[in-house]
């Protein structure tokens, strides 16, 4: 079974810029300047490239779960304390009251 990576607009965009580097056509300078990176940047990026080929440069975390992600039985028990006490209240002041009556933070 052969894994496929999916790429974003931003990652192919960093694919053809690398490339260009590998090639020639493009200095390190200039292309960090067009991917907003700095010089060392643009060069692990060519240096992971001819490593690991365009796939390399695909995010790493890509379908994992985030470090900051809530457990779904609190997240569970957050939203129904939210529509039972604060259905009438917008997001940020839910979170707020969430915070201080049942000492439960909510992340931006």
């Amino acid at each position: 079974m052969a894994w496929t990576a999916v790429m974003s607009e931003r990652e192919l965009k960093r694919v053809a810029v690398v490339a260009q580097v590998e090639d020639g056509s493009l200095t390190a300078r200039r292309a960090a300047g067009v991917l907003g990176l700095s010089v060392r940047q643009v060069q692990r990026l060519k240096k992971r490239m001819a490593e690991e080929g365009p796939s390399g440069l695909a995010h790493k975390l890509r379908s994992r779960p985030s470090n900051r992600k809530i457990a779904p039985r609190v997240q569970e028990w957050a939203l129904g304390v939210i529509r039972e006490k604060y259905a009438d209240y917008r997001p940020t002041l839910a979170a707020e009251s969430l915070e201080e009556v049942h000492c439960f933070k909510v992340g931006p």
